[in-house]
């Protein structure tokens, strides 16, 4: 086997497989296509030995033969999926022709795939590779905005440092989110972190043709990703749309007064400012970065810096550029 072909997992890190199959073919297959280091399969030919495996050390992803003698493989699969903790387990079953004979039900089948024999090595390939992406796209996701979270970002900014192409990377944190929280509780707190979202992801698609990208780390901090020639628009963009919503999101007496009174981290009582929107603005060039905690640790910096003005702001690393 040729460890250098593409294997097409390239943006994901090590992944751990279980294959049930009484189908040495199959198995014979499947471990040819990827190498031990990028998906490593541990093999049954019956899903009895399997059963104790996947609830004591679950893996990325179960492949699950039709043609199993001692338990069905729709039975495994809502076995595994039926464990709330499992549940998110991407399941793959294999089929023949024959089971094709009456229409299956979907939503009553906890499978996520199916392949069906005789099997062609660049679709068991590409459907488990999708599978794979899709599924840790979907644990990723920001639960409240469904925008890409921590790991994908990562992921993105990792694969362009890697690729040395240019991109502007900026942070985008809220100022004074927690004691509009504290104030008016969880519900209208979340409605303005969509509002966020909602602004920046409309910013940068507004720049037609150009490759963006939009995060959502988490709580208040989000990320956009996009060439360097226009991440000071979008700055200013997301800073125009921001503080010209963010006040209707306050009581009419906060709103006159511009600013709320509230209990800080140390339980006093304190007057803050309304909301603002920090920025800060990491770039690389020519390859000036070599790993994403390099980026993480420069916009850390700057955000400091850009929450020393009360207002909103956006601060640009220009210390190599």
């Amino acid at each position: 086997m040729d460890k250098n072909k593409n294997h097409g997992l390239l943006g994901l890190s090590r992944q751990r497989a279980i294959l049930v199959s009484p189908d040495e073919k199959l198995r014979e297959l499947i471990l040819s296509i990827w190498p031990e280091d990028v998906l490593e399969f541990t093999y049954y030919s019956k899903a009895k030995g399997a059963v104790e495996h996947l609830f004591n050390d679950p893996p990325d992803l179960l492949i699950v033969d039709n043609r199993l003698d001692d338990v069905p493989a729709v039975e495994l699969a809502r076995l595994v999926k039926s464990e709330n903790v499992y549940r998110q387990l991407p399941v793959i079953v294999c089929l023949d022709d024959s089971d094709f004979e009456k229409p299956w039900d979907w939503d009553k089948v906890e499978v996520d795939d199916f392949l069906l024999r005789p099997f062609f090595e660049p679709v068991v390939r590409e459907r488990v590779n999708l599978t794979l992406c899709r599924a840790t796209r979907a644990l990723d996701a920001n639960p409240l905005s469904k925008l890409p979270g921590n790991t994908s970002i990562i992921q993105r900014i990792q694969s362009l440092i890697d690729r040395r192409q240019d991109f502007a990377l900026a942070y985008c944190d809220l100022d004074y989110f927690k004691s509009f929280n504290d104030k008016y509780g969880f519900s209208r707190g979340d409605e303005v972190l969509m509002m966020s979202a909602r602004i920046i992801v409309n910013t940068v698609k507004s720049f037609a043709g150009e490759q963006t990208f939009v995060g959502h780390v988490g709580g208040d901090d989000f990320v956009v990703i996009t060439s360097p020639d226009i991440i000071e628009e979008v700055c200013q963009r997301i800073i125009f749309s921001f503080d010209g919503i963010v006040p209707n999101f306050y009581d009419m007496e906060d709103r006159k007064r511009k600013s709320i009174v509230s209990t800080d981290r140390q339980g006093n009582i304190q007057t803050f400012p309304l909301m603002a929107i920090s920025i800060a603005v990491v770039f690389n060039l020519d390859g000036s970065l070599k790993h994403y905690g390099e980026a993480s640790a420069i916009a850390m910096g700057l955000k400091k810096k850009a929450k020393e003005n009360p207002k909103s702001s956006y601060v640009l690393d220009r210390r190599k550029n």
